[in-house]
């Protein structure tokens, strides 16, 4: 028991107290030891009581189901029981006398608290130990040692309870392994990784400072080229062995204990991080030795497969940066190599990376921004070129930004597309524009004007865009056939029936559709008699042939797109079809389109981009030019 007294009756050796035994009961002290006679006197009594209760010890002792050992003052071990002793793979008689830490891992923090306890400051401690197994198997025990005390209070000896907890602390490991490594590959896993990323990061890393005096991290992010047709091709069995091939081939050529794990992201996607890095010349001769290592071919499965990797190289200080920073630029280089052509190494660049960051800014507060209202509609005239006078208005939505001032619609329609913030903004604009057009309507009836509001394609799938322009007009009272919606060429007309349907919807109820930057995609004039459409927007590429003359190459290419020119609008007219010319920059090609048979224009020529009050200026003067 904990803080136990033992009584000063205990045998002595050469003057010290010997511990009791567990064997060795007080047999022969008494006088009726051998006649077996009930005690007569109370030191008879209380020998009797001793033996008893040494006998019951020794009984718990010997047959308890956990090991058991008492150990002396010196850390020697008294005796131990059988159960302790098929713990260590030894016999019983071979442990009396071995020191403690021949049978139990002595390693900190449990050690301390062991002395502390020897010196009589604590009376029990518990820990998980690994025992010292003659055969060198891995055993480990929960250890409770308890102090025990002489007549006097001071340390006597200790018991060491022994409970076997190898296959609970075995099954722990495994599934900590598990949750840290790729089933598949046995890779270290996205968690792992990590993990070892963060600890990087921190200021005692173990990784020492590099020449210069400070700590550097490196990341090569790995993606096999063109993996998905190994899987459509020859199934994903052939694919997930390839994945393993592919783990070996890394793990056994580039991961290093010490400084560079190779782990499993994800998919065909790997990474090898590289701590305590020398500079970017070590990451790129890694990277090139990447993709040398995958260029060997892989026999799997009876088939001999070729792959290539696509890899992102990031290399820095570790003062200055975080592990966010390291994986979302490492994550964009891979993209670069991918979209530069595959099956190359890219090292990451701070000024495309700015640039990318942006747009990742810009794309993130997006939606927001609808909501806060930093969007603005600048309209420019369309004017017609027979006589000069504003026929229309074509709205342009610019973004108001905080940060970044004033930006045009080419900084964010593409991110708005891609997001999906589209459809919220597309519609704010169609109902700004709406709204003003029915104002000019109201301030100059006798001169009424269309308003002319891009239509992205995610807004006809994502939306109910009938529904939503139908609303539109009720709530501004325009009349539908004072609004014009314009499409690229590309997305009428294309496989899908959804865009038709409706855009057939909208001209049913009046609304204009023109196809925007017409001659940048089918061009199929034939096509165009079976879709709903009213106008054709030609392309500002196609207007360039209506500048001054050229000699040579290029005038005879100036003379061909000018007869193309004209034939489109020709073939347009026959179809019912009005045609609008983009990009007019002078007088000279003003003139020429009019000749043509070009219906109206917009450019530069006659005005830039305004607010509501440059319509309405003209409305109120007079025609443009």
């Amino acid at each position: 028991m904990p803080g136990r007294n033992v009584g000063a009756d205990a045998h002595h050796r050469g003057g010290r107290p010997e511990a009791p035994r567990p064997g060795a009961g007080a047999e022969g002290s008494g006088p009726c030891a051998a006649c077996g006679a009930p005690p007569d006197t109370e030191a008879e009594r209380l020998a009797a009581a001793l033996r008893a209760s040494e006998s019951r010890f020794r009984a718990a002792f010997s047959d308890a189901g956990i090991g058991m050992a008492l150990i002396d003052s010196g850390d020697l071990v008294i005796e131990g029981n059988p159960v302790f002793a098929a713990m260590l793979g030894r016999e019983v008689a071979e442990l009396p006398g071995m020191h403690i830490h021949q049978i139990i891992d002595p390693e900190e923090p449990s050690r301390s608290r062991y002395r502390a306890l020897v010196r009589g400051e604590r009376d029990r401690m518990r820990a998980e130990k690994r025992l010292k197994h003659r055969g060198g198997r891995e055993v480990w025990g929960r250890v409770t040692v308890s102090l025990i005390r002489d007549g006097a209070g001071d340390p006597y000896y200790t018991l060491v309870m022994v409970e076997d907890v190898t296959e609970r602390r075995q099954l722990g490991d495994r599934l900590a392994y598990q949750a840290l490594h790729d089933p598949l590959t046995r890779l270290p896993n996205r968690t792992l990784f990590y993990e070892r990323l963060e600890a990087a990061f921190k200021p005692d890393g173990q990784d020492g400072p590099a020449a210069g005096g400070e700590r550097r991290i490196g990341l090569c992010y790995v993606d096999l080229d063109g993996f998905a047709a190994v899987n459509e091709t020859l199934g994903h069995h052939v694919g997930d062995q390839l994945l393993v091939a592919v783990a070996a081939r890394l793990e056994h050529g580039f991961a290093r204990a010490d400084r560079q794990l190779v782990a499993r992201l994800g998919g065909d996607e790997f990474a090898v991080l590289v701590t305590g890095s020398s500079g970017h010349q070590e990451l790129t001769r890694l990277a090139a030795a990447l993709m040398t290592a995958l260029e060997r071919p892989f026999e799997v499965a009876g088939h001999r497969l070729t792959v290539t990797a696509s890899v992102g190289v990031v290399e820095r200080p570790v003062r200055g940066s975080t592990p966010t920073d390291l994986v979302r630029d490492a994550d964009s280089t891979l993209y670069w190599s991918k979209s530069d052509g595959r099956a190359r190494w890219t090292l990451y660049d701070r000024d495309r990376g700015a640039d990318q960051l942006t747009r990742h800014e810009l794309a993130t507060a997006l939606r927001p921004a609808v909501e806060r209202g930093e969007f603005t509609v600048e309209y420019q005239p369309l004017v017609g070129l027979a006589d000069g006078a504003v026929r229309g208005a074509e709205a342009l939505v610019r973004w108001n930004h905080p940060r970044y001032g004033l930006l045009p619609p080419n900084r964010f329609i593409p991110l708005a597309e891609e997001s999906g913030a589209i459809v919220p903004l597309g519609k704010w604009v169609l109902e700004e524009s709406c709204r003003q057009a029915r104002q000019w309507l109201d301030g100059f009836p006798e001169r009424p004007v269309l308003v002319s509001v891009n239509l992205a394609p995610r807004q006809i799938w994502d939306s109910d865009v009938v529904a939503d322009v139908a609303e539109v007009l009720e709530r501004t009272g325009l009349p539908a056939r004072l609004l014009q919606l314009e499409i690229t060429e590309s997305a009428l007309l294309g496989p899908s029936g959804r865009p038709l349907q409706a855009l057939q919807a909208l001209a049913d109820t009046g609304v204009r559709i023109a196809i925007d930057d017409f001659g940048t995609g089918y061009s199929n004039l034939a096509y165009l008699s079976r879709l709903p459409v009213h106008a054709l927007k030609l392309d500002a590429t196609f207007i360039e042939a209506f500048r001054e003359s050229a000699p040579g190459a290029d005038g005879r290419r100036r003379a061909a797109d000018e007869q193309i020119v004209g034939a489109m609008v020709q073939l347009a007219h026959a179809l019912g079809l009005t045609v609008t010319a983009e990009g007019i920059e002078n007088a000279a090609q003003a003139e020429r389109l009019r000749q043509t048979g070009c219906d109206t224009a917009q450019g530069w020529y006659y005005a830039r981009p305004g607010g509501p009050e440059l319509i309405a200026g003209i409305l109120r003067d007079q025609p443009l030019r």
